[in-house]
């Protein structure tokens, strides 16, 4: 199936040969009849992408803030890659299109195949949408009027939170799609309506709608047909729909309100406001979030948790429904709002349209949904590339199933190092993962786990998905006869790790597993792992982790999505202290490092106890400034002193000979981890971090989650022997 990208990097459109997605819960494919370029949104995306490096900074100031900081916590040369892979990026285009419902998940409520939907998929042959991004269309809506139910519920939004009853008058700016769907909308409520365009063509439609309409842009000649409009008692309200960055139609619409009057910010304007416009009417202002409640929550859009009707009315969802019966109705009409119509494959056309100045409004693409729909399910692996002859004999054959963040810029470069033969990438089919397959020459591209699991050349499977699949894809890798690398943490829940020991107890002999404890073979762990290893006194280590702040509704935080913070990131410290000591964890205290005073953001200050007699403390705190180093480990032994500053570098006091080692370039060991993971594979020989190891540290970690969440009290622990 074919999607249409956005090459952020040179700011060219391209119809991508991508995968079919997966039939996820709670989500339906479907297969795209019509879907509608908008000529705000789009075009803003489309200006930005192909706009130079100058340029886009000074659109985003607050980015470049982030580059500088990154620049003093990593250096140049990891500054400059990221960015530049952020800049190089492939985004998917659209959210405005209507199909045929070609297969359901579990969980997907009342939609089924055959069933005609309006959505807010992307411009795709086949889209997954979320149910609650999804409502059936009427028998009396076509095609090309349900395309604009989206659009439809970025007006509707704006309107319910403008209130407005029969007979009052409104003010509407800027014409664009969504404020002609506004004009119907208001008008539909028993309103009035005046709107200002500088466009004598949209004018007309706009008037066309029902609307008076006035084309002046100087606030005089504004001011003065509003207070014309309103026989001088001042509008009702006021729906901004416009795309500007001046402060005008801010300024222009208080002027124009009555005492008491409402605004609405549906569109995008400057924000600099005059106190006296609003104290002395008593204004109201609000900003009005896209299509409604639900949107942006990742618990209603994704999980399908929805909201009681009786205390949220209208959600997005119930929002899509009602334009589609204002549509049924006669009530709203979207063949006025169509200015150009191309086919699928001809879309690049119709950006070089919406870019190159010639005025449009709503461009229709469509589809040939049926014979899309016809062998979609079938087209869930695209082909890239060829075998390359430049791989030994004995390099592993590797899938990577996830395609993150993490695994584009550690991962992928650490594999291609390594020299592996790179087979397969599996994930959800987002066009940044074929970008990332040809940059680093994949043979074949899926969103079919069998693809892998059935291969017989593959005899490597990377997981870097979220949390919550770890354990799973690890499973069945490994019943799979293929050894496994995955990202970390092991599993997110004791349950899941026993099910991975099974799994691997099953084939003693067989598939080797290894997590990513990377921290591990970081040069300068390597050479203060080397300089412990001269004595046998215990230890004594204090790390301190300055993690930072997530949001709360990140998906980390999530116990059955990422596990939360301690589970999926202080593995990482506990498995290091481990390696350095060298001896079993024999008990341990936690104690919860709440980031407010209201909130647990799964900071921690945990205590362990070796066997040796060696003890480790762990803070990993969610409360610190972003200008500090992340990472600070202090080891203490027989008079003898370390300090590692950042994995940037290894200060020494005490040891004979050793010279202060490192600079201003950070290595965390992502690719000497890879390598000797794959090296391994090659060699035959053991894993690099025994398997029994990896369990009883998760075992530590799943004891320090729970005790920071319970008690605090110390507990003891039962050696795990190899």
């Amino acid at each position: 199936m074919r999607q249409l990208i956005q090459k952020f990097g040179t700011g060219g459109i391209e119809l991508a040969e991508v995968p079919c997605p997966p039939v996820k819960p709670g989500y339906v494919l479907v297969a795209t009849r019509r879907s509608i370029i908008s000529s705000g949104t789009e075009r803003s995306i489309t200006e930005f992408a192909g706009a130079g490096l100058i340029s886009k900074a000074r659109q985003r100031p607050g980015q470049v803030k982030a580059v500088v900081e990154r620049v003093r916590s990593q250096g140049v040369i990891k500054t400059v890659r990221a960015v530049k892979d952020r800049l190089e990026r492939w985004y998917p285009l659209g959210y405005c299109n209507i199909g045929t419902v070609i297969a359901a998940g579990s969980e997907a409520g009342e939609f089924a195949p055959g069933m005609r939907v309006a959505c807010n998929g992307f411009h795709s042959e086949i889209v997954s949408v979320p149910k609650h991004l999804c409502a059936e269309v009427p028998p009396e809506v076509d095609d090309d009027s349900a395309a604009f139910t989206v659009l439809g519920s970025i007006a509707l939004q704006g309107v319910r939170l403008a209130a407005p009853t029969l007979g009052e008058r409104f003010v509407v700016i800027g014409l664009g799609l969504v404020g002609l769907l506004t004009i119907q909308i208001l008008r539909a409520n028993g309103c009035k309506v005046l709107a200002f365009d500088p466009s004598e063509a949209r004018a007309g439609i706009g008037r066309q709608l029902g609307a008076e309409v006035v084309t002046a842009t100087d606030g005089e000649t504004i001011l003065q047909a509003a207070s014309e409009f309103t026989r001088g008692d001042g509008v009702d309200s006021v729906l901004i729909t416009a795309a500007t960055e001046s402060d005008e139609p801010m300024h222009n619409a208080a002027q124009m309100c009555r005492k008491r009057g409402r605004i609405v910010l549906v569109g995008v304007t400057g924000l600099n406001l005059q106190r006296r416009d609003f104290y002395e009417k008593e204004l109201s202002f609000q900003v009005s979030c896209s299509y409604g409640p639900g949107r942006y929550d990742s618990n209603y859009e994704d999980r399908g948790e929805d909201y009681p009707p009786g205390f949220v009315r209208w959600t997005e969802q119930r929002n899509f429904t009602a334009v589609l019966d204002l549509m049924a109705s006669g009530g709203l009409k979207a063949e006025p709002l169509i200015s150009h119509r191309f086919a699928f494959d001809n879309a690049d056309q119709a950006y070089d349209l919406l870019v190159g100045g010639e005025g449009s409004l709503g461009i229709m693409l469509e589809y040939e949904a049926d014979k899309t729909a016809a062998n979609a399910l079938q087209n869930r692996t695209v082909t890239l590339s060829k075998p390359a002859g430049r791989y030994s004999s004995t390099a592993p054959c590797v899938a990577l199933i996830g395609a993150g963040n993490y695994a584009a810029y550690a991962l992928l470069p650490a594999l291609q190092q390594a020299g592996a033969r790179l087979h397969t990438v599996m994930s959800g089919g987002r066009p940044e993962t074929v970008k990332l397959a040809k940059k680093y020459g994949f043979e074949r591209l899926t969103t079919d786990l069998d693809e892998i699991l059935t291969n017989a050349d593959i005899n490597c499977v990377v997981i870097a998905t979220r949390h919550a699949n770890h354990a799973d894809l690890a499973c069945q890798a490994l019943k799979a006869g293929k050894n496994v690398f995955i990202e970390k943490p092991i599993a997110i829940s004791r349950e899941e790790m026993h099910a991975v020991e099974e799994a691997h107890a099953a084939a003693p002999d067989g598939p080797r597993l290894m997590v990513g404890y990377n921290r591990r073979f970081a040069p300068l762990i390597v050479k203060a792992k080397a300089l412990l290893q001269s004595s046998r006194e215990a230890k004594s280590l204090i790390y301190t982790v300055n993690a930072g702040h997530v949001p709360e509704n990140h998906w980390t935080l999530a116990a059955d999505i990422g596990g939360g913070r301690i589970i999926g990131e202080v593995c990482h410290f506990v498995d290091l202290a481990c390696h350095l000591v060298d001896a079993e964890i024999v008990s341990l205290q936690a104690l919860p490092a709440r980031a407010t005073a209201a909130g647990d953001d799964d900071g921690v200050s945990a205590a362990l106890q070796f066997a040796d007699g060696s003890i480790a403390a762990i803070h990993y705190l969610t409360n610190g400034h972003s200008a500090i180093g992340k990472e600070r480990l202090e080891i203490h032994c027989a008079g003898r002193s370390l300090m590692l500053d950042d994995f940037k570098s290894l200060e020494g006091h005490g040891w004979q000979g050793f010279q202060n080692l490192g600079g201003k370039t950070q290595d965390k060991g992502n690719a000497a981890c890879m390598n000797a993971f794959l090296r391994c594979l090659s060699t035959g020989d053991a894993s690099p971090i025994p398997f029994a190891q990896l369990i009883s540290s998760m075992e530590a970690v799943f004891r320090i989650d729970e005790l920071k969440r319970w008690s605090g009290e110390a507990i003891e622990l039962e050696p795990k022997h190899e």
